[in-house]
């Protein structure tokens, strides 16, 4: 079993240091979040609370994932970056997939993508997307990145992309894992059919064994049974849950360390204690 530390409501000053410090400790990666802008009504209902309310306020920091990553990258040389969730479908395939192949050369294939489709229909909005075909943007960009990571003169005509045969260069390092998000229905076959693994949605753990013999039926019914595939679960410091998880098969575990653990007002110190001390409570007894 892996685990990755999740950087979320962290100020990006602080990142490289930290990313210092999880380097020296039995964490195996690191995850950042991602949203563009924080609109300033928003009615779409975050999936991810009792009440459906989000919860951070506009002034916290969502820094730019992939910068954030290079600047991590460059004084580590082990530890590995993915994200949870990077909205694809926000974005263009050609700069993703640049972005994520050069920083899999410049890191030494240390990279991943945890990625998904997104809640917020106001985030979309403002930078000009539309919101109702984004599952099927989603689909086509995932087949698009990877053709464009061969390095090979491709071409690509499905119905929201389309182009003749081009080359990207630099190709990856090595294979950059796709790592799909979502409980839904939808979002778990997407995942069995595309995804190098799946990021559980909400799940409780009187359900999760039910949810993951549902995902473990749908890569049998894609023909991916035998396939390398990660079952990646966020999740907090509950040794006796992870455990659990641990037996029903989930591979990698994201520590969903709370604001008050590694919030912008605790400092660099205060985050190296709880780092510490997930590693030495946690991570060991594994």
């Amino acid at each position: 079993m892996k685990f990755w530390q999740f950087l979320r409501f962290t100020g990006p000053e602080q990142l490289p240091a930290l990313a210092e410090t999880l380097e020296a400790t039995l964490f195996d990666g690191i995850v950042l979040g991602d949203h563009v802008v924080f609109p300033e009504t928003i009615e779409s209902p975050y999936p991810y609370s009792k009440d459906g309310k989000v919860l951070w306020d506009p002034t916290t920091p969502w820094p730019d994932v992939w910068v954030a990553i290079a600047a991590m990258a460059a004084v580590t040389r082990r530890i590995r970056f993915s994200t949870n969730i990077f909205v694809l479908p926000l974005r263009n395939p050609f700069e993703m997939a640049r972005t994520a192949s050069t920083l899999s050369v410049m890191s030494g294939n240390r990279v991943a993508l945890g990625t998904g489709v997104g809640w917020m229909e106001e985030e979309y909005r403002a930078v000009g997307v539309d919101f109702k075909t984004r599952g099927k943007r989603y689909d086509e960009m995932i087949d698009i990145m990877r053709l464009l990571w061969t390095g090979e003169m491709v071409e690509y005509h499905g119905e929201i992309f389309s182009f003749p045969r081009l080359q990207m260069s630099p190709r990856p390092a090595g294979r950059i894992p796709f790592y799909l998000g979502g409980g839904s229905p939808p979002a778990m076959r997407r995942a069995a059919h595309k995804g190098d693994g799946w990021i559980t949605g909400n799940f409780k753990r009187e359900t999760i064994g039910d949810t993951i013999a549902s995902m473990r039926r749908l890569l049998r019914e894609a023909g991916r049974e035998h396939d390398e595939f990660e079952l990646i679960a966020p999740v907090g410091a509950d040794l006796d849950f992870i455990k659990l998880l641990r037996d029903l098969g989930v591979t990698t575990i994201i520590d969903l360390s709370s604001r008050r653990d590694i919030g912008p007002e605790k400092t660099l110190q205060q985050k190296t204690d709880y780092f510490n001390r997930y590693s030495d409570t946690i991570i060991s007894k594994l």
